[in-house]
């Protein structure tokens, strides 16, 4: 039976703020814009031009990648039998693993992304290391050498009570 089959607890999380659509979006924009003015209507953009050949660049990069690449964002949580998986896609290629012999012990929290970790994403904060796509819960695991990883959930109570579960019982 392989590792996946015997998942206790799995969620998937993508970028969703409305904010965060409408910063991309205005980026992808002045891409389409530009590129439009300048290799359609052949009127230089801006008050010094980036030549054509740069401006498919920019076209490609920005107008295209930069969206498609935010809507691949996704952070995926699992609890498996053997620990706790995780993976920030496509920044991961592989999911990072947390045996639970390594974890001391988790707890559902309410956090402050900005001030806390300084945003969303992959971040490094004077709590520690955060792996966080939306909100601000999460749950929080203390490792054995006292390190801290945020996890953020969007149902960190069902996360907390699967690792939890899972956790060896120490005396």
């Amino acid at each position: 039976m392989s590792d996946e089959s015997q998942v206790s607890f799995r969620e998937i999380q993508r970028f969703g703020q409305i904010w965060v659509w409408v910063l991309v979006l205005m980026v992808s924009g002045v891409a389409w814009y530009g590129a439009y003015q300048q290799l359609i209507l052949k009127k230089p953009f801006g008050d010094n031009p980036a030549p054509d050949s740069l401006m498919w660049v920019i076209l490609v990069v920005f107008g295209i990648g930069f969206p498609l690449f935010f809507y691949s964002l996704r952070l995926v949580t699992e609890v498996r039998v053997d620990g706790l998986y995780y993976r920030f896609y496509p920044l991961h290629r592989r999911f990072h693993k947390l045996s639970f012999s390594d974890i001391a012990g988790c707890e559902a929290v309410t956090y402050r992304p900005i001030r806390d970790y300084g945003g969303w994403g992959i971040r490094f904060g004077h709590r520690g290391k955060a792996f966080n796509v939306r909100g601000n819960r999460g749950v929080e695991l203390v490792l054995n050498d006292q390190s801290r990883i945020l996890i953020g959930s969007q149902k960190p109570e069902q996360l907390a009570m699967a690792l939890s579960a899972s956790l060896p019982k120490r005396a």
